[in-house]
């Protein structure tokens, strides 16, 4: 951490940063169960709940489902507060961090722009691909704000990996693959039974057992990836961390995998889909780490 920072920032800068990444993490889980209750129509309006209420009414017919999903958009607004907090906290504590500002600023903006993407599924009757779009914007935001909690732990300036240059590219190579795992997944879970409206379902159409074995090859080839990254790491790290960074984001994917087998042959219970959800968040808030403590921005120690 930067020695420059003052007192203050130490101290509640690192709690802001941390509190905005459980936030997002937490709108994620909570969309999930919207999703998994059949409450995305719950409010079947937006901005407001109901035509005339920003609220739910007495005199609504969706029961629990309109708290449930009043409750996820309550949360958006408490995710928006905290990331205002968290730029205003490094425009006063560390304006000479302008890598940390810019990626507060999209954090804001994406908090934004999902509430206006949240009102679009809501208006297009849940289509599953706009929810997909949802949520991979989601886990985005996941990502910048967790990039914002570990970076902020290491003095600024330009960083040097702390891995050999091939290591470094499978690292890269393993995050896209992430990336088109979390996009299958999405597929997967709008072409199953939890559609998020349990009296107007809307699925993509595909095959659940196509997909869903598709998504698993995706799974596979990361797994692989990653075991090479982490071996990678062990063999060429620099200084300590690497490894063990890389080691956790095996054991996450393993654990997630896990997941996803029992849930694929348990017939989708919702209390394993809404772990996997939260799971997906936890791997790419762990792949972040990794990136992040793999680099080192103080020159890398000598080699004679």
């Amino acid at each position: 951490m930067s020695q420059t920072l003052s007192s203050a920032a130490r101290a509640w800068l690192p709690r802001l940063l941390l509190l905005n990444l459980i936030a997002e993490v937490g709108i994620v889980v909570t969309g999930g169960l919207v999703r998994l209750t059949g409450s995305g129509l719950g409010c079947p309006t937006w901005p407001e709940c109901v035509p005339g209420s920003y609220v739910p009414t007495v005199e609504q017919e969706e029961g629990l489902h309109k708290f449930i999903e009043f409750g996820n958009r309550t949360l958006t607004g408490v995710v928006g507060i905290l990331a205002l907090l968290v730029l205003w906290g490094l425009y006063r504590w560390a304006r000479e961090r302008p890598e940390l500002i810019r990626a507060a600023w999209v954090v804001l903006a994406g908090v934004g722009a999902q509430a206006i993407v949240g009102g679009i599924t809501v208006r297009t009757g849940l289509n599953p691909w706009i929810v997909a779009f949802h949520f991979l914007c989601s886990m985005g935001l996941v990502a910048v704000s967790a990039w914002l909690y570990w970076r902020y732990t290491q003095p600024g300036g330009a960083t040097r990996s702390l891995l050999h240059p091939l290591v470094t590219r499978l690292e890269w190579v393993l995050s896209a693959v992430a990336v088109v795992v979390l996009v299958l997944g999405t597929v997967v879970t709008g072409s199953g039974p939890h559609s998020g409206d349990a009296d107007a379902p809307a699925r993509t159409g595909f095959d659940p057992r196509t997909i869903s074995w598709l998504h698993a090859d995706a799974v596979m080839l990361f797994i692989g990836i990653c075991v090479a990254v982490w071996l990678g790491a062990r063999l060429t790290e620099k200084a300590a961390g690497p490894a063990r960074a890389w080691w956790l984001v095996l054991m996450v994917t393993l654990a997630q995998g896990l997941i996803g087998y029992v849930q694929y042959l348990t017939d989708l219970p919702e209390v394993l889909v809404l772990a996997h959800m939260f799971g997906a968040s936890a791997l790419v808030v762990v792949i972040v780490r990794a990136v992040v403590l793999s680099r080192s921005p103080e020159p890398l120690p000598s080699t004679d």
